[in-house]
């Protein structure tokens, strides 16, 4: 077997970086994405968007039209999409894993949203931080006719929730220990630790992270 070293890009010139991506737009005929640079570029888009900035702005340095971004999404499904990338990996999610199949968006998507990833992912951690103080009103059930010793909360577990559940248990399971970041096979649950049907509530002191396999067991007890 013959070892070689990948190539170092890092020292790669300004000029020969923009030529490659002109190289990719002439080839397609059109400004290409991030995934399709990265299918058909010499180098990764990560490696240009660390030079330049962002994507964007190596586009208009090679003089070539900014791709299309999808604008109209929501805030709210761009930080649920970067929830979900962050649990199936165990920890914070890198600028060249946004990217199918592990996001339904490009990292393109949250530059041109937010100014870049990085800003991407603060937004994204104040948002999920200012609903941890709120965690219990926010899922109270208001009614009319609710009489005393019901529920005040719902028994589903909103998304919001849920990761502020899992990021203060590490992303690992309260049980066992073990977390996608480990294995990406495991799947992790957020369970009620006194069971709703027995008056446990939902809210952030009565839910603990458990793997599917945990969580099964804990239910058939």
């Amino acid at each position: 077997m013959k070892y070689e070293l990948d190539g170092f890009n890092r020292n790669t010139p300004d000029e020969k970086l923009i030529m490659d991506l002109k190289r990719v737009a002439d080839e397609l005929n059109k400004s290409p994405t991030i995934d399709e640079y990265n299918e058909k570029g010499v180098f990764h888009a990560s490696t240009i968007t660390r030079r330049f900035g962002s994507w964007f702005k190596a586009l208009k340095i090679a003089g070539l039209k900014s791709t299309r971004s999808q604008i109209n999404i929501p805030k709210e499904e761009l930080f649920k999409n970067i929830e979900e990338i962050w649990i199936n990996l165990g920890r914070q999610p890198r600028y060249n894993e946004i990217q199918k199949p592990l996001s339904k968006y490009s990292a393109g998507t949250y530059e041109n949203r937010f100014g870049s990833f990085r800003k991407a992912l603060e937004a994204f951690v104040l948002y999920m931080s200012l609903g941890e103080k709120s965690s219990f009103d926010n899922t109270i059930v208001v009614s009319l006719t609710e009489e005393v010793g019901k529920h005040k909360t719902k028994r589903d577990i909103n998304w919001r929730l849920r990761f502020l559940v899992m990021r203060r248990d590490n992303f690992k399971c309260k049980s066992c220990g073990i977390s996608p970041a480990v294995d990406p096979k495991i799947i992790l649950h957020v369970d009620h630790i006194r069971a709703w049907s027995n008056g446990g509530e939902t809210i952030l002191e009565n839910l603990q992270t458990l793997c599917l396999k945990c969580n099964i067991g804990k239910s058939n007890l």
